[in-house]
């Protein structure tokens, strides 16, 4: 069990691990008609999202924490494929994405921003969102916890997210309306 925790562990680590090396790599200034938020809400959005990241974190190799069954070996496995599928979605997408990627709390459109259609995004235009709710459910799932049922609050942020994303990128990018008439938000053919 210790060695499917470090794995579990070790799959997040490289999430964040590729997330900041793109994130330096592609550092650019960023430009948009609308404001981002500044101040206090953004400094408590990104203390949030830090703390939530370090609670993963330590639950993953530590805590055992509402157990959902006494013989979770079955739970165990659907969680982890939910995680590694996830975990190769997030990623990909991200990937993908290149420079064309911004800060959840941002709300920008970058200098050079162009539209990408290619690879996992030809069907879906929100593959780290779907990603990173499949690895958060996976995980909890695979932790045997009942806190799985707490993946309905980013579940939320993601869609108001998504949703706030796509008006503002309908506005400003060439092409993006079309492109949301061919895709799906969230699952291909679906969603």
């Amino acid at each position: 069990m210790q060695l499917f925790r470090l794995i579990l562990f070790l799959g997040l680590v490289l999430h964040k691990l590729v997330w900041e090396v793109l994130k330096k790599r592609d550092k650019q200034p960023k430009t948009s008609p609308h404001q981002p938020p500044t101040g206090p809400l953004l400094s408590l959005v990104k203390l949030g999202k830090a703390a939530f990241l370090i609670f993963i974190l330590f639950q993953t190799l530590f805590l055992n924490l509402f157990p959902i069954s006494a013989e979770p070996v079955v739970l165990r496995v659907f969680g982890g494929l939910f995680y590694f599928i996830g975990l190769t979605i997030a990623i990909t997408g991200r990937l993908q994405l290149g420079q064309n990627w911004a800060n959840l709390e941002d709300y920008q459109l970058l200098p050079e921003q162009k539209l990408v259609s290619h690879g996992i995004y030809r069907y879906i235009r929100h593959p780290i969102y779907t990603g990173d709710i499949l690895l958060l459910v996976g995980l909890e799932l695979a932790l045997n916890s009942w806190l799985v049922v707490l993946a309905i609050l980013p579940m939320l942020v993601v869609a108001r997210q998504s949703k706030a994303e796509e008006a503002l990128l309908g506005q400003l990018l060439p092409g993006y309306q079309e492109y949301c008439q061919r895709t799906k938000r969230f699952i291909p053919f679906l969603i």
